[in-house]
């Protein structure tokens, strides 16, 4: 019943951006948490960042002070904003909705392809 859906991602040269966004089909109060997670070819999915109900976010190591998670109560809509973008950012990126009791849910993910 609950659907999440990613957009926003492409090909882009290093050193440029994307803002990629989570559309929920219900209100993004009803989860714990929000997040993305990556995963790049041959590699484990990964998460990238964490947005709490309070709006504490948490980020990877590795793209702290590049990328900013937020929200849009609004629009029942989470997004990345992904700066200064390396090579190694190319993945699937994959957004997260964290319900403690009734269990996660994912969206189908969005390729975000940065090249050299």
């Amino acid at each position: 019943q609950v659907q999440l859906v990613e957009s926003g991602g492409g090909l882009v040269q290093a050193g440029g951006s994307l803002r990629l966004s989570c559309a929920a089909s219900i209100s993004i109060f009803s989860f714990d948490s929000m997040g993305w997670y990556r995963q790049a070819p041959g590699k484990q999915r990964e998460l990238v960042a964490l947005i709490s109900k309070s709006g504490s976010a948490n980020y990877a190591d590795s793209v702290k002070g590049r990328f900013t998670i937020s929200r849009d109560y609004a629009e029942n809509t989470v997004y990345l904003q992904l700066n200064s973008l390396k090579p190694e950012d190319t993945a699937v990126y994959y957004c997260n909705a964290g319900r403690n009791w009734l269990g996660d849910v994912w969206g189908q993910g969005t390729q975000v392809t940065v090249s050299s």
